[in-house]
């Protein structure tokens, strides 16, 4: 398995009419804002650009005419270890756990920029110091998108600690949820999600997994429930169903708990490698799936609002009470699917692979392999009628909604780009590794 399948830390979110998914990572990525343009390229509609400092593969939010991006630092790099003369007695040894990145010295910061015009209106250092977790190396230390309530922005950087500021870049709270290795020393990427006064944070890894329900104003913990999972990267969403909120957090087994007490509500054994995709969803039914290796297959399951208990599929079953229907061709990898006109679209993160499904039936409408696309992390969105995805190129591929595949047009942008892309009342916001492009008529 390649080590850049679980570096997408999605950062996918909700449809632009509820609240707390409007500001933080997204589930369902149909956007609403006017005018915005079809074309861009270097050159033409964008409005500014501005130099990132540092490094992060989080995606940036949008709160009215503030954006706000998190990004780690390099302050003083590692020490390299020495190299050991290997003796016979130790030759026959694992080799050692190499511990240098801890020598390393980062700066961990939230930044907040005029969404008009790229100006850094401020910028707060939220931790100086030496990393707690290693990483993979093509990672960075500030996976997690913020996301906000409208009156404060909250920065979570994996094992380093919550921040929650105001708008104004004030420390309101800070807490430190522990520190624990991933698989593979490859680095953290759930983000955090703010619902009702509670901002949930989910903290799956090797030694000790658990969901966090703190007090959004204050910090203080609210519930906590322990997880019987290990490295997960996916971010947790709310369901809003005919029957009430869900909290539904991703894993090889999905559960579903109660946001107010952490009750479990019901849970569906998905396989699979990882929780990396985000679910989409509507009143009714919730479609999700978690993430598999390269060459390997992974269901997408539609469960029906109202289940209870454990809905985990019997050997050989495709469906049951609650589980409508479960379908394991639909390229569901990294990218979190998107919903729209009851259709489900996804988008393969190597390959160029694009699949339609049915969201009634779970029928495979095309699944079209598209040449020359490069690997797509960040999440794909709907606009105007039409479905929108790109790589980490930069190259934007434009898409007839329906069932039938239609490419209309390619945009491009020249940097590497994993986060996923962010609106603005009138404008995109894209987030690349040299730059973050504002792109607008």
């Amino acid at each position: 398995m390649s080590p850049l399948f679980v570096l997408l830390f999605i950062l996918s979110a909700c449809s632009t009419n509820e609240w707390p998914q409007l500001f933080g990572p997204n589930s369902n990525m149909v956007i609403q804002a006017k005018d915005l343009p079809s074309e861009w390229n270097d050159s033409l509609n964008i409005r500014w650009t501005a130099n990132l400092e540092g490094e992060g593969w989080s995606s940036p939010i949008v709160l009215g005419d503030k954006i706000f991006i998190t990004s780690s630092v390099l302050v003083k790099e590692a020490e390299k270890p020495e190299p050991k003369e290997e003796t016979e007695q130790q030759g026959d040894q694992l080799a050692e756990e190499d511990k240098s990145f801890e020598t390393a010295v980062y700066r961990w910061q939230l930044s907040c920029l005029d969404a008009k015009t790229g100006k850094e209106l401020w910028k707060q250092v939220s931790f100086e110091g030496n990393p707690r977790i290693n990483k993979h190396v093509g990672s960075t230390y500030a996976c997690e998108t913020p996301v906000t309530d409208g009156k404060y922005v909250y920065a979570y950087y994996g094992m380093v600690g919550v921040y929650c500021y105001d708008l104004a870049g004030n420390l309101i709270w800070e807490k430190d949820l522990g520190a624990y290795p991933m698989l593979n020393g490859w680095g953290t990427g759930s983000s955090p999600l703010v619902y009702n006064g509670n901002l949930y944070v989910q903290v799956d890894n090797e030694e000790n997994s658990f969901l966090f329900a703190l007090d959004a104003a204050t910090g203080d913990e609210k519930w906590k429930v322990n997880r019987d999972e290990k490295t997960n990267y996916s971010t947790p969403v709310i369901w809003k169903n005919v029957n009430g909120d869900e909290l539904i957090v991703m894993g090889l087994t999905i559960r579903s708990y109660n946001p107010e007490t952490g009750d479990l509500i019901w849970q569906l054994k998905a396989g699979g490698n990882y929780g990396v995709p985000s679910p989409v969803f509507d009143a009714e039914y919730i479609y999700l799936g978690t993430a598999a290796g390269p060459g390997e297959s992974t269901s997408l399951f539609a469960v029906k609002a109202g289940a209870n208990g454990d809905i985990s599929l019997a050997e050989g079953e495709t469906s049951n009470e609650w589980v409508v229907w479960s379908n394991p061709n639909t390229g569901l990898t990294n990218s979190s699917p998107v919903l729209y006109n009851g259709l489900i679209y996804v988008v393969a993160s190597r390959g160029g692979l694009v699949s339609c499904v049915d969201a009634a039936t779970g029928e495979l409408y095309y699944q079209e392999k598209m040449s020359k696309v490069g690997a797509c992390w960040a999440s794909p969105w709907i606009y105007n009628d039409q479905l929108y995805f790109y790589d980490e190129r930069g190259v934007t591929r434009i898409l007839k909604t329906g069932k039938e595949f239609e490419l209309l047009s390619e945009n491009s942008l020249d940097d590497k780009f994993w986060a996923s892309v962010a609106p603005t009342s009138d404008a995109y916001i894209f987030k690349g590794v040299k730059k973050i492009y504002c792109v607008g008529k």
